[in-house]
């Protein structure tokens, strides 16, 4: 991504969803701007939380494949993005209550087990997004056709890991049992309608479970307990509202750009 210069505003939720779609771009009207940029947002955050694992995977395999699905996940980022304003500026000059992303995205890492936990429920629910996506007419059909087959690679990549872990150790079982239920209470916002999306998400909930449930059986693993989101956080982070690490992970994702403004290389 290039930087941009400091003279342009930094956006917000209201004018990046009233921002026009770029000469050319699959959005051929601004309703498809807002469901883009918390799409979008969603991508962003989570290729920014893997990229993390660069120089620290548990082995250079996993360091290889970690990073080809953050790289995917940017290139969706920055199409999403591309359709609600200019990519650059939404992702590096706005601050954390116009970011749209769900909330389990913006989670820690933890240790590699808590990693593949996340990347489980929501590679899950991503291909179940973008498979309705591109099945229907919205001007989000082409990319979601495209990003479809990466998303069904995340999704087997962190099923796989996920009966490795529970199905192996003590320890591995463990771990990512701790993992599933840790982030468990976040992914109630999954289901919770986006504005302008042309999917009925709440639909999407019953298939969800029923495929996260069958991993984690083959996996010796037991899906956790109590309520998949709580009364403040249901729909949280779609609202602009974030959990205490993103913040944290937001001023070193935007730090270089905020300190040379305008700067080009």
């Amino acid at each position: 991504m290039k930087p941009v210069p400091t003279a342009q505003a930094p956006a917000t939720a209201d004018s990046a969803a009233a921002a026009p779609a770029p000469a050319g771009s699959l959005a051929r009207d601004v309703a498809a701007a807002a469901p883009a940029l918390a799409l979008g947002d969603d991508a962003l955050v989570l290729s920014h939380r893997l990229g993390e694992w660069a120089g620290h995977a548990p082995v250079l395999e996993e360091e290889v494949a970690l990073a080809n699905i953050a790289l995917d996940l940017l290139g969706q980022a920055r199409v999403l993005l591309s359709l609600a304003g200019d990519e650059d500026e939404l992702a590096y000059l706005r601050e954390e209550r116009a970011f749209r992303n769900c909330q389990l995205v913006e989670q820690p890492n933890g240790d590699f087990a808590h990693t593949i936990a996340r990347q489980l429920y929501f590679s899950t629910y991503q291909e179940l997004l973008y498979g309705q996506l591109a099945s229907g007419g919205s001007p989000l059909a082409p990319l979601a056709a495209k990003a479809v087959k990466e998303v069904a690679y995340h999704r087997d990549h962190a099923e796989q890991w996920t009966l490795r872990l529970g199905d192996g150790t003590e320890e591995s079982h463990e771990r990512i049992q701790r993992g599933l239920t840790a982030l468990w209470r976040f992914t109630g916002e999954l289901f919770e309608p986006v504005p302008g999306l042309d999917v009925d998400l709440p639909a999407l909930h019953d298939a969800w479970t029923t495929r996260i449930e069958s991993v984690l059986t083959r996996a010796t693993l037991t899906v956790p307990e109590g309520p998949s989101r709580g009364a403040w956080t249901a729909g949280a982070g779609r609202q602009g509202l974030h959990t205490e690490p993103f913040g944290r992970m937001l001023a070193e994702m935007q730090h270089l750009h905020r300190s040379h403004p305008g700067a080009t290389w």
